[in-house]
């Protein structure tokens, strides 16, 4: 089986190389690409199609909820799966009625 290729979507570059190198040791992902905000993320998913995209609640300017919206209109097959230290249900729930499979 091939490795699903992921997207890793965040504003914190040392949180991105920590999660890069921690999947680099998974043989079921590939981290294909990464990106610092929506406008890149949604750029970066349109040039490298992923089957999963690790997305940031907070992004700087747009968030990653209406991202996530965006992402899904354009590419519905696309997995999302949020990521968030914040224990905030509402956004939460505002990122799954916007397309996200789930979150962490």
């Amino acid at each position: 089986m091939q490795p699903l290729r992921l997207l890793l979507v965040d504003d914190h570059a040392l949180f991105r190389e920590g999660l890069i190198s921690l999947l680099s040791y998974q043989d079921d992902f590939t981290v294909v690409g990464e990106a610092e905000d929506a406008e890149s993320a949604l750029d970066q998913a349109r040039a490298l199609e992923p089957d999963i995209v690790l997305m940031d609640v907070e992004l700087p300017g747009e968030d990653g909820v209406t991202a996530t919206q965006r992402l899904k209109m354009e590419m519905p097959a696309v997995t999302v799966v949020m990521l968030t230290v914040h224990d905030d249900s509402q956004t939460l729930f505002e990122a799954i009625k916007a397309g996200a499979q789930g979150y962490l």
